[in-house]
């Protein structure tokens, strides 16, 4: 009987408009700041009250309200943490509908829609990246899966034979050339494919934390000399730290010289394909073998979603190469079973909230997103260069900064602790929600402005906040 009232419409109905007033009126509250960013409690707390309510009596609304209550607020335009954008509305209810109907987008049959949308999405990507009608790609569950499939596909096309079935070969120490800048995880791809420690070639970084491009012949060349085969590079579009855009023309064309899988990690910064005033930044992508870009970065999707886009589409076809009769009838190439090229079988059904947001808004709103952003970004250095008490590390290219607090007569460990505890306390408040990065040992306050409604006033209040906490901690 339970089954049968777990699926009960008239109460899915009724709980159902109780979520979604409780969410509206969540958006309401949060986006002029009635509520904090973070109702703080230690995880021994958190974890010893949802044990107690795991057995509590209690409705289907205080249940939405508790959760509420406890969640981090992206909403809030005091939260300006790690890259996560606030989801808009339209992908809310998208991803209701995606989890209601659970269609698996990896077959056709399995899902109609999502295929034929998926490719009209990568088409989208296309035209903005500047590739051509044979270019193609899919969605996939972040960006950490799509740089692994991305590196895959390359070590697989630049590598020595068919490394996919034969694995690689046998006393050849395969490489890639990655800035000291890259995001974590593209480390961890090449570690994944059993490259190991000598399978990452590390190329300096400028005073702007760019990879070095004065450096690449005498990298490359290096390693050529150790005996490594170097099979693909990595650029930067944005680097996670600070937001640095590497110079994509410089390394794309470093890559045809030598023969090299050029790919672009575009997580966060190459959603700047959508502006027209930054678009500069990403100058030579179209160079790019490969390509990624996060939908829950700066395009304001709901779900986890990655675009991993390939300039030639055929590439893609050539990752994976598996029989599995019980899923399609033959190996040959089929744009719509997307998991031919993917890791995931059960491929979540992440294309309608992109498809639902170009049909709704078009390019537009992702123009006016990262515009507005990356500006705010721009406007708070000049803010901080203009008091004394403060340092910037960089001058931000996207909507990343990162500055610290200094204080005279203090030690670059004490420093070093001043602001490391600043950041803490801004936590524990819940009044702002910032992080931290460390950069050439030195601890950094890390902003990543993620949300439209906030100002430079918001802005402004942070730096007295800042100053406030740091004559408390006077050691």
């Amino acid at each position: 009987m339970k089954l049968q009232k777990a699926f009960n419409a008239t109460d899915f109905r009724k709980n159902g408009h109780h979520l979604i007033d409780t969410i509206a009126d969540y958006l309401e509250d949060i986006t002029k700041g009635k509520i904090p960013v973070m109702t703080w409690r230690s995880p021994d707390e958190a974890l010893q009250d949802w044990d107690q309510y795991l057995t509590t009596n209690s409705s289907s609304e205080e249940f939405y309200k508790k959760i509420i209550q406890y969640s981090m607020h992206l909403h809030h335009p005091k939260y300006m943490g790690h890259q996560v954008a606030p989801p808009l509305p339209d992908t809310i209810l998208s991803g209701l509908l995606v989890g209601a109907l659970k269609n698996g987008s990896g077959l056709y049959e399995m899902s109609p829609l999502s295929a034929p949308m998926e490719k009209i999405v990568m088409n989208f990507f296309s035209k903005h990246i500047g590739y051509g009608y044979e270019a193609s790609g899919f969605l996939t569950s972040g960006g950490t899966l799509a740089n692994l499939t991305a590196l895959l596909t390359a070590r697989q096309v630049k590598g020595y034979g068919n490394i996919w079935n034969e694995g690689n070969p046998e006393g050849k120490q395969l490489a890639i050339m990655v800035s000291e800048e890259a995001h974590y995880c593209v480390d961890r791809a090449v570690r994944i494919m059993g490259l190991g420690d000598a399978g990452i070639i590390k190329i300096p970084t400028n005073n702007e934390f760019q990879a070095d491009v004065s450096q690449l012949e005498k990298t490359y060349n290096n390693a050529i000399t150790d005996g490594k085969i170097i099979f693909a590079i990595v650029g930067n579009a944005c680097s996670t730290s600070v937001g640095a855009y590497d110079n994509l023309e410089a390394i794309g064309k470093f890559a045809q010289k030598h023969n090299l899988w050029f790919h672009a990690d575009g997580a966060h910064g190459g959603a700047a394909i959508f502006s027209k005033k930054y678009k500069p930044l990403i100058k030579g992508i179209e160079l790019a073998d490969s390509i990624i870009i996060d939908g829950h970065k700066m395009m304001m999707t709901a779900g986890l979603i990655t675009a991993l886009i390939y300039k030639n589409g055929e590439n893609s076809y050539r990752t994976f190469h598996q029989k599995a009769h019980y899923l399609w009838e033959n190996s040959e190439e089929e744009w719509f079973n997307l998991t031919k090229r993917t890791f995931e079988c059960t491929k979540f059904n992440s294309v309608l909230e992109v498809y639902s947001l170009i049909k709704n808004f078009g390019v537009d709103i992702f123009d006016e997103y990262i515009t507005c952003t990356y500006d705010l970004a721009r406007e708070f250095a000049k803010l901080l260069e203009a008091n004394s008490n403060f340092e910037i590390a960089h001058q931000p290219e996207s909507n990343i900064l990162c500055f610290r607090i200094l204080k005279n007569g203090k030690t670059p460990s004490e420093i070093n602790e001043l602001n490391a505890k600043i950041r803490k306390q801004l936590l524990h408040d819940g009044k702002f929600y910032i992080v931290q990065t460390m950069l050439n040992d030195s601890i950094y306050l890390r902003v990543t402005l993620m949300n439209y409604l906030t100002k430079i006033e918001l802005l402004e209040e942070l730096i007295e906040e800042i100053m406030t906490i740091s004559k408390e901690f006077d050691f």
